[in-house]
């Protein structure tokens, strides 16, 4: 399903001040700082509405949709490339997001769900395991998919399905996950083998060591925390530059 850019606008701001303070206010404001970069233009620093991001992080096709952050009254097509999240809270702390030339193919992750119960479960009392869950491929942005699924009704037991068995559109999108990983397999479920009874009786009469339990450095909970995670943040805001393709 390819997507439109012009469906989502996500407005910003100039930030001109940096900071733990900063980002602090921002966010009581509804807002997180950010970082827009790539193209032709350089990085700029932003504030965005939290909200909006936060939207296009839980919606279906997550950090692959196309949206247009609205700089100053001017538009330009981006994606989200990476954010921080304050592990206590789950408050999104910084974002950074890409800009995005429609006519240039870019590389993505995308996600693989599966579908259907396993013939080789069903019927033959294996277990089905996922093993790939996102596969990571090359085309246009308005071809990026929403997800791969994969009917897997028919798996039998010791059988499995790869990458290269993936419903993809060959003329739109170039697969660059190897296409012999394996997504998923029906394994025949391990049973323990019993232990005889003197070997058993053995491991009884040895009296058990006492468990040594190992007290890290324990965790800066609340704002203290976020402004920690913040701060590194703000360090790296400005990303590496890429090489051009």
């Amino acid at each position: 399903m390819a997507q439109k850019a012009e469906q989502i606008v996500v407005e910003s701001a100039p930030r001109a001040t940096r900071g733990k303070n900063e980002a602090r206010r921002l966010r009581q404001t509804g807002k997180v700082p950010a970082v827009l970069y790539g193209g032709k233009s350089g990085p700029i620093t932003l504030s965005v509405n939290t909200k909006q991001l936060s939207a296009i992080l839980r919606s279906p096709t997550g950090h692959n949709t196309l949206f247009q952050v609205n700089v100053a009254g001017k538009q330009e097509p981006a994606i989200v490339k990476d954010w921080l999240v304050d592990p206590t809270t789950g408050t999104l702390l910084h974002v950074d997001l890409m800009r995005v030339a429609m006519n240039v193919r870019m590389k993505v992750k995308v996600p693989v769900h599966t579908f259907g119960e396993p013939a080789g479960v069903k019927v033959q009392g294996g277990v089905f395991e996922v093993v790939t869950r996102e596969v990571e491929v090359e085309c246009l942005p308005s071809d990026i998919p929403t997800e791969f699924r994969l009917d897997v009704s028919e798996l039998m037991l010791g059988k499995q399905l790869r990458v290269g068995d993936l419903p993809i559109d060959a003329a739109k999108i170039k697969l660059l996950t190897e296409p012999e990983r394996v997504i998923a397999h029906v394994v025949a479920l391990k049973v323990e083998e019993e232990k005889p009874a003197e070997a058993v009786a053995a491991e009884g009469a040895t009296p058990a060591e006492p468990e040594v339990i190992k007290k890290g450095k324990k965790e800066v909970e609340g704002e203290g925390g976020a402004e920690e995670v913040e701060a590194k943040a703000e360090k790296t805001e400005k990303p590496e530059k890429k090489e051009k393709k």
